[in-house]
């Protein structure tokens, strides 16, 4: 596993620094300079981390872990949480995913339906997609003019303040493909039967603004990447380098918490099974 500490992290957003994501890389050697079969090898020992970290968490009882997950379409949010968080006890893990608004969700304000949503003490939570459509998409799409989504940058900022102040590690993921890489896989979802149910026409509209997404999601980075909720700026455009990255964060974000199993008011030795 990669030494480097998530305090110095080549693709952690520092607070305040302007991303422009055209930059920043959708494919990386350096990190992880492994073959293919060598990064799977080595992304088993990282599953095993999370595996026996995760379950420490829940025992011990104490901690709340909120992993928020954003990418363009096609861009692996689905493929990295079931490849990533695969080995996590089923009871201290759930997945929340923000889809378009109900007439109940917009009868209320926009982060009513993701506060009810955040992990509670020993739950990991993940959220595919999130609050932070509620910046890009209206944005993009023009659904809400300016004056509405500007406001939104320090609303979301002091949520999240606000939920690490009451013991929440929140962790952001951006998983960051390129257009072509983009293609391909929409491509893909033409070309394979079994994977026809996933594509939706409507994606190539999406596709059609990328400049005007990738300007509004260097935006959301730049603004609400904290000390205490950073961004981390994934390459993913080959998948099991990406889970590589994504399981390193997160098994060290694990081991960061300082964790210790409950003591117990019994003597295990003096136990005796009949």
């Amino acid at each position: 596993m990669s030494e480097i500490t998530l305090s110095d992290h080549p693709f952690r957003v520092s607070p305040g620094q302007k991303v422009d994501l055209e930059s920043w890389p959708t494919r990386d050697e350096e990190l992880y300079p492994v073959t293919k079969p060598e990064g799977k090898d080595l992304f088993k020992r990282i599953e095993h981390q999370i595996d026996v970290l995760q379950e420490l968490m829940y025992a011990e009882g104490k901690h709340k872990l909120l992993f928020v997950i954003q990418a363009m379409d096609t861009g692996g949010k689905d493929g990295t949480i079931r490849n990533v968080f695969e080995k996590m006890d089923p009871q201290g893990i759930r997945v929340a995913s923000f889809k378009k608004p109900s007439s109940l969700e917009l009868a209320h304000d926009y982060l009513w339906r993701i506060h009810k949503e955040v992990p509670k003490t020993g739950e990991t939570v993940i959220f595919n997609r999130s609050h932070y459509e509620d910046i890009v998409a209206v944005r993009v799409r023009e659904i809400y003019p300016e004056s509405v989504w500007t406001k939104r940058y320090d609303h979301i900022v002091n949520f999240e303040k606000m939920l690490t102040d009451e013991g929440t590690t929140i962790v952001k993921i951006f998983l960051h493909i390129s257009h072509d890489e983009q293609k391909e896989r929409l491509q893909a979802r033409l070309d394979e039967p079994e994977k026809n149910w996933k594509f939706n026409p409507g994606d190539l509209d999406d596709r059609a603004l990328w400049p005007k997404f990738m300007h509004a999601y260097g935006d959301v980075l730049s603004k609400t990447s904290t000390e205490n909720a950073p961004w981390y700026v994934v390459p993913a455009d080959r998948k099991w380098y990406r889970n590589l990255i994504v399981g390193d964060i997160l098994a060290k974000t694990l081991k960061g918490l300082d964790m210790e199993y409950p003591s117990i008011d019994y003597d295990p030795n003096s136990v005796v099974i009949e």
